[in-house]
């Protein structure tokens, strides 16, 4: 309940519009860099007849909320946000440029900011990734200035102590981020001079046979909270991450420049992020806002956010306080700026499945690179050409007419007349929850239906009719034997409906069947336990389930070892292969749904009259006799509307396959309601791609309701 209040009134803050001579101001920061915000905000104030407020919003949703709260005048007049996202920004059109460069900060910074010839931000702060050594288990005299020493004193400090297995190097090696950096060492680049993707150039294949080599000697999956934990436990000499992973470490370590490739003589550069203070378009205040701006990035504010909050500040005059300060400007120097291209992040994604693949042994460097390249290209392809509309409104014009037409005809009855006028009241009663079922189901249909005739690209949306019903259906993009097809997820999907439902039905009538039974003990405490997997909420036993079979630590590999190796290692990954990866999924699900048809079974069997088993049993049927040909027909009513019921739920059971196996490895276990998803929000926003996903969703649920309706009727099952 307190939740249920405090969401209310977040809401309510950021509903409320700035008052004049107030500058609303948005940021993610939290602890020692928002205390720093807030004393830059009253320096502001004291020195000026303007007044600031700040809002706070989570990092997950904040680019959703910029994006969607600016367009429409309720957004704030200046953010705090990272650089990358400045081409889809400037494309949406949510951001000012500023009337003239700032002065005094470093040209690496002005220079990330700086897209058309405008510069569209005040420069705040550099982050990056560097190279965090442990002090105590490696000395000044024996830290790596070459990959070949990195990897020699990792490989020597790699080893197991009393039982615990200790690292050298653990960094997250599968992100497409932290691969950046050896990715540029290599003298590979994610999108080439013209903006194209360049994922399977020989330098690509280098770095990421490099990067399969050293992740030899690092556990299963390092992800950065994984790494985090081993840092603190003692486990771990080095890691690579950034400035924002020391606050989480409760061991001091000191922060070096990653090292020279040895392989090209070239430095691993990362990808440097330029934190930068925003005016949104449609600002109350210009001049305020960007004052505002000014200050927080200027001498006076970057020396409180030096100092305060131990930010590596761009302005040029403010020397670095800290080591970690001195280590970031001097890895700076040598850091490639994130590209604000929004094609990146469809190169990422292929750099990901490219990591993955190597990773995982599935295929080899270049072929993994090749894949990665076919993968980001379509991603990156230009939307379909655009249609003309006409023709699709005057179909629409003639299907609403002749629906009129139909109507009027059946109402021309006299007989229908008078009926429809002696129902009238009736028709009063169900009004509402036809209105309800209009707004809430219908408006929501049609208009989804609508935006899958559309191509959506940064903010601009373009009519191309059936294009996208066509480039799924035909499979223009992917082979059909392709993990990314319509067909593919399609069979996927319809196997992964019926294998769960009939282990669902299987489970749920058995165990229904077992605790009818007078001789079971303490029945009604197994039926209350039994239902406890249904009562949890879903996405809580989704992230249950995929910590039980995590690679490493998961508790499923451990029994295995107990059970098949005598108490030996199993680092199984689960996600590895579509076999594995669907079994986790099935597994999970099942979990889920076996009670329900438990409980429907139950009550079924609580209308069938035991005697008609006890004379089946007097004629010498034998228990699976009575069951097949007593039982099970007089279940068979009650059971199939749950069993249409909870087809339908797994078709469309989003959280399991998203929070388990994310679809690994390469898409392979996604369904089709993940996969709409996957296309609306992490390739590129194709929105009109995921509505004819959708569409189609509901074409299939409705062929199949039409057949089960039937099969309803029939009453067999």
């Amino acid at each position: 309940m307190m939740r249920a209040w405090l969401v209310l009134l977040a809401a309510l803050v950021l509903a409320l519009p700035a008052r004049a001579g107030e500058v609303l101001v948005w940021h993610t920061m939290r602890g020692a860099e928002e205390q720093a915000l807030q004393e830059v905000v009253a320096r502001f104030e004291a020195e000026g007849e303007h007044t600031v407020r700040l809002v706070a919003l989570s990092f997950g949703a904040y680019d959703a909320k910029l994006e969607t709260a600016i367009p429409r005048g309720n957004g704030p007049d200046v953010f705090i946000a990272a650089h990358g996202n400045l081409g889809k920004w400037t494309a949406m059109g949510l951001l000012q440029p500023l009337p003239e460069a700032p002065v005094g900060h470093r040209d690496i910074a002005i220079q990330a900011l700086t897209l058309d010839d405008q510069v569209w931000g005040q420069p705040l702060a550099f982050k990056s990734l560097l190279l965090l050594v442990d002090p105590e288990r490696v000395p000044a005299d024996a830290r790596p200035h070459t990959t070949e020493a990195l990897v020699a004193l990792a490989r020597r400090l790699t080893r197991v102590e009393d039982g615990v297995e200790q690292y050298g190097l653990v960094y997250p090696v599968a992100t497409p981020y932290h691969h950046a950096a050896f990715m540029h060492g290599f003298g590979a680049v994610a999108l080439d001079a013209d903006g194209r993707p360049a994922l399977d150039t020989p330098e690509q294949v280098a770095a990421l046979r490099f990067v399969a080599s050293i992740a030899v000697d690092m556990p299963a999956q390092p992800t950065a909270e994984r790494v985090s934990a081993l840092a603190n436990d003692g486990r771990v000499a080095m890691i690579i991450d950034g400035p924002w992973a020391v606050a989480d470490l409760d061991r001091p370590f000191d922060a070096l420049p990653l090292p020279v490739v040895s392989e090209t003589g070239l430095p691993a550069r990362p990808y440097l992020t330029v934190d930068a203070a925003f005016v949104a378009e449609g600002a109350r205040d210009v001049e305020a806002s960007r004052a505002f701006a000014a200050f927080l990035a200027g001498e006076e504010g970057a020396r409180l956010r030096s100092e305060r909050a131990d930010q590596t500040v761009t302005f040029a005059s403010v020397p670095p306080a800290t080591p970690l300060q001195r280590a970031q400007l001097a890895q700076a120097e040598q850091a490639v700026p994130l590209p604000t291209n929004p094609d990146v992040q469809s190169a990422f994604e292929g750099v990901a499945r490219a990591l993955r693949q190597t990773l995982r042994g599935t295929a080899d460097p270049e072929r993994a690179a090749s894949a990665a390249q076919t993968y980001a290209l379509v991603l990156t392809r230009p939307p379909p050409e655009p249609a003309s509309p006409w023709p699709y409104v005057g179909v629409l014009a003639v299907l609403v007419l002749g629906g009129v037409g139909l109507l009027g005809w059946r109402l021309s009855d006299a007989a229908l007349r008078r009926r429809v006028i002696g129902h009238a009241v009736d028709y009063a009663w169900v009004a509402p929850a036809a209105v309800s079922l209009g707004l809430l189901v219908m408006v929501p249909f049609v208009t989804g239906a609508a935006v899958s005739l559309f191509a959506h690209d940064d903010g601009t949306w373009t009519f191309v009719g059936l294009e996208n019903f066509l480039d799924i259906l035909l499979a223009r993009d992917w082979p059909i034997t392709s993990p990314m097809s319509f067909v593919f997820t399609l069979l996927v999907t319809v196997l992964w409906t019926v294998a769960n439902v009939v282990l669902h039905v299987s489970i749920g009538v058995a165990l229904a069947l077992l605790l009818r039974e007078p001789w079971v003990r303490l029945r009604p405490l197994w039926r209350a336990l039994l239902i406890l997997p249904w009562a949890v909420p879903n996405y809580i036993t989704a992230l249950i389930w995929r910590t039980l079979f995590d690679a490493e630590a998961g508790a499923i590999n451990t029994i295995l070892g107990l059970v098949l190796f005598q108490g030996g290692p199993v680092e199984l990954d689960w996600f590895a292969r579509f076999a594995t990866g669907f079994a986790a999924n099935l597994t999970t699900n099942t979990w889920l749904g076996f009670p329900f048809m438990m409980v429907v079974t139950l009550g079924a069997l609580q209308s069938i009259p035991r005697d008609l088993e006890e004379a089946a049993e007097v004629d010498g049927a034998g228990a699976w006799q009575r069951f097949r040909h007593v039982t099970w027909p007089m279940l068979q009513p009650a059971l199939l509307p749950a069993v249409v019921l909870g087809s339908v739920w797994t078709f469309n059971m989003f959280n399991v396959v998203y929070l388990v196996s994310a679809g690994e490895p390469d898409g392979s276990t996604e369904i089709l309601i993940s996969e709409a998803y996957r296309w609306a929000f992490s390739r590129g926003n194709r929105y009109g791609y995921a509505a004819a996903y959708a569409v189609l969703i509901f074409g299939v649920l409705l062929l199949y309701s039409r057949a089960a309706n039937r099969i309803a009727g029939r009453k067999v099952l």
